[in-house]
């Protein structure tokens, strides 16, 4: 949204639309939040909607669909085969990348599934920025390895580093110019994910792609959190201010040769897809597409879905619309940092980044310290966040723990969905958390999958921490939930 000023209160940010349907939320008591986690096995995913006052898990899916959004899926053209809503969304594709060809899948692992099979075989490097646990997960499965080459500033939770989410250029050359046989691509996350959506620059990204058509490597984007991205390029960027949003993603776009997304993130709605510049691996991936997705003009979404995907492709190219999580986030980040609660900072997209590495620093990584706060969190006001730490990373192939370079609990703010009243108290549960620190102890799993064992891994405290949080709770919150 622009800038509006007030005169006789403090500046905080203003929504850009207005309500009219709304979901009833209940807050549970603090000793029900507790028995609620116990027996959840403290895996937030685990836990019921219906027992979360304020979801922050994620920003996929789950983001409010506008009027337009909802009106486009009434008239979606449902059909097995060449759908109407499948070539409308696929023009809108085509005009905003500038990309000739679009293939659809269910989501954005989807999309990471079918560009893996067809392109990483065993002993093959992946170099990128940063990755993403699903990212990984598929590479490694077919027989690659991930090379992060994220840019030393990405790593330092405090900075004042406006796109953080930069590649190291001088490494990825090197890398470039050692294994060029090992390499099917580079990827370049903007922005990337697990460092708390922090931004990638416009520069950054011609430099990379320049390095890679010297090398005749592949660049993709996971275009997931684009639309944070560009936000920050407007804002950030010198070469981006005198841009349309538009404008900027077709200059993004025309550095890469293959771009991917999830439209739980991008588009407001359920689905992704796959765009290409050229037809070199167009046959292939169609034949992959059938075989793991459905036809071709529908890839596993509805055509409902895909109704929605196209509008709001097309509300991403607006910069009321794209700006509203990023300056929610930035209050949220804000008041936190002001009261001396570490955050990640700047801002970025996707969410507010406690750093638990400095929230619980008693807690070791082997005891979990984001996946701790994260269950913390929710005792203390009902709050569900995301664990992005060594929870989130697989065991190494030896059976020893992968320490996470970052130990972050993410709290995401699904577009047009949390009130400021809403951010507020949960700054002020933060607070009072922060206050209680020494109470939070760590965890220990009881259950433990072999791949990405944060989904449904179950834990236990290693001890009887939790009651003293909650007896704390009430302590001080004696006439409240």
């Amino acid at each position: 949204m622009g800038t509006i000023t007030f005169r006789y209160s403090e500046a905080v940010p203003l929504e850009s639309h207005r309500v009219r349907i709304v979901q009833k939320l209940e807050l549970l008591p603090v000793e029900q939040r507790l028995a609620k986690l116990k027996e959840a096995k403290n895996n937030l995913y685990l836990l019921h909607n219906r027992d979360i006052f304020l979801d922050m898990l994620t920003d996929s899916g789950v983001n409010a669909m506008s009027d337009n959004q909802l009106a486009a899926t009434i008239n979606a053209d449902d059909a097995y085969a060449g759908s109407e809503t499948f070539y409308i969304l696929e023009k809108k594709v085509q005009s905003l990348f500038g990309m000739e060809h679009f293939l659809p899948a269910h989501q954005g692992r989807a999309c990471e599934k079918l560009l893996t099979d067809m392109l990483v075989k065993p002993g093959d490097l992946v170099p990128m920025n940063y990755h993403f646990t699903t990212t990984k997960a598929h590479i490694t499965r077919c027989g690659g390895e991930v090379l992060e080459l994220i840019k030393p500033a990405g790593l330092n939770p405090v900075s004042h580093d406006p796109f953080k989410g930069d590649i190291d250029l001088d490494a990825l050359k090197d890398v470039l110019d050692r294994e060029r046989q090992r390499i099917p691509f580079v990827r370049i996350e903007a922005g990337t994910n697990l460092i708390g959506g922090q931004p990638v620059s416009l520069d950054n990204m011609r430099q990379t792609a320049k390095l890679c058509k010297a090398a005749g490597v592949p660049l993709m984007m996971d275009a997931s959190l684009l639309q944070d991205n560009l936000h920050f390029l407007k804002t950030r960027d010198e070469h981006c201010k005198n841009l349309s949003i538009k404008e900027i993603t077709k200059e993004v776009s025309s550095l890469f040769d293959i771009i991917y997304f999830s439209a739980r993130k991008l588009g407001f709605a359920t689905g992704g897809g796959i765009a290409l510049r050229d037809a070199k691996h167009l046959n292939r991936l169609k034949e992959l597409v059938v075989r793991d997705e459905g036809f071709l003009t529908y890839g596993g979404m509805s055509t409902k879905e895909m109704a929605a995907i196209a509008i709001g492709l097309d509300e991403t190219m607006e910069e009321s619309v794209i700006s509203h999580g990023p300056q929610f986030i930035e209050f949220f980040v804000n008041e936190l940092d002001r009261l001396g609660i570490p955050v990640v900072t700047p801002p970025g997209g996707l969410g507010c980044h406690l750093d638990a590495s400095r929230f619980v620093p008693h807690i070791p990584q082997s005891a979990y310290p984001a996946a701790s706060l994260s269950a913390a969190l929710y005792i203390a006001g009902g709050i569900r966040g995301m664990e992005r730490g060594t929870l989130s990373e697989d065991r190494n192939p030896d059976g020893s723990e992968h320490f996470a370079s970052m130990e972050l609990l993410r709290l995401a703010l699904p577009r047009r969905v949390f009130t400021l009243s809403q951010i507020k108290y949960a700054i002020d549960r933060i607070h009072w958390l922060w206050d209680n620190r020494q109470l939070i102890e760590g965890l220990t799993f009881t259950t433990e999958p072999e791949i990405l064992r944060f989904f449904v891994g179950e834990l236990a405290p290693l001890s009887d921490w939790q009651e003293k949080l909650a007896k704390a709770f009430r302590r001080d919150f004696a006439d409240s939930l």
